[in-house]
């Protein structure tokens, strides 16, 4: 079924998963890819330089190595990854798909950092839960236009790994993805596989992953992409535990069948995502939201 197809039937219960694509989208020279973006605060924070990451290592891994280097107090690798990413400008293509995003209602989850989906439609901040709101995890924000009672309730922008608005809350190294995996497991542990729906992190995105038909683009989903992957291994194990509760999910790629990597088709198809094949990226970036 083509993409607009999907969209349209699921209208009133799809949520999106947006990746890096949508900013590198068509060619822009000013985006920032995630590899390049770690070359660049190895540059300015060791005085090892490299052009490209090892191989051997994982870009989780690769951030964590400067880390450790014992240079960089006071977050100064996230505050200047914060700044590498905080003047990008928006494209037509942000606001063509955000504006959809709108007319559906739909929340919208993001693993990038900086802020030009909300700016593209001039968006404010708001909060589910004051009371639990933490710079360090700021999972109970988003960007929308109005106040949600429950992050699945209607449109808004979330986080998966933080933003620039937040350095703190940027996620680059597998240490805070593991963080990540701990607390989201935390407050999944407190409410969520009870018979009832209420549960601690009901007021998060996390809400959204699990409450929502999910179509994800923009993403390659590969092994380095440890949160994302784990998460929509437990959203399985949780649709497993509660049939009656199930969403569906579509990976959105211009990947042929043949280029697809065997792991990465039973993976996806293991987490209940079917595959959207499209011929460009013009087809999904371009003409799939007007």
């Amino acid at each position: 079924m083509p993409l607009r197809e999907i969209i349209s039937a699921n209208r009133e219960n799809i949520a999106f998963i947006v990746g890096n694509g949508i900013n590198r989208y068509p060619g822009n020279p000013k985006a920032i890819s995630w590899d390049h973006l770690l070359l660049q605060l190895w540059h300015k924070f060791s005085p090892e330089k490299f052009e490209q990451v090892p191989l051997g290592l994982s870009m989780t891994e690769f951030y964590d190595l400067l880390d450790i280097q014992g240079s960089t107090a006071n977050y100064a690798i996230q505050k200047e990854a914060a700044r590498l990413l905080a003047d990008w400008s928006f494209q037509p293509h942000h606001q063509h798909f955000m504006a959809k995003a709108r007319e559906l209602n739909a929340p919208v989850l993001t693993t990038n950092f900086d802020l030009i989906l909300p700016k593209s439609l001039q968006l404010e901040q708001y909060y589910t839960d004051t009371k639990g709101f933490s710079d360090f995890y700021p999972w109970s924000t988003y960007y929308g236009d109005q106040q949600l009672e429950n992050p699945a309730s209607g449109f808004g922008i979330w986080y998966i790994n933080g933003f620039v608005r937040y350095p703190r809350s940027i996620r680059l190294g597998l240490s805070h993805y593991m963080g990540c995996v701990e607390r989201a497991r935390s407050l999944m542990a407190k409410g969520l596989y009870a018979a009832h729906k209420h549960w601690e992190g009901e007021q998060t995105w996390l809400e959204i992953l699990l409450n929502r038909s999910l179509c994800i683009f923009g993403l390659a989903m590969e092994e380095n992409e440890v949160f994302i992957r784990w998460l929509l291994i437990e959203r399985a194990k949780y649709f497993k535990k509660f049939p009656d509760r199930k969403k569906a999910g579509w990976y959105v790629s211009t990947e042929t069948p043949e280029a697809r990597s065997a792991g990465k088709a039973l993976f996806l198809k293991n987490v209940g995502l079917d595959v959207v094949e499209l011929n460009s990226y013009d087809e999904l970036y371009k003409d799939a939201w007007g």
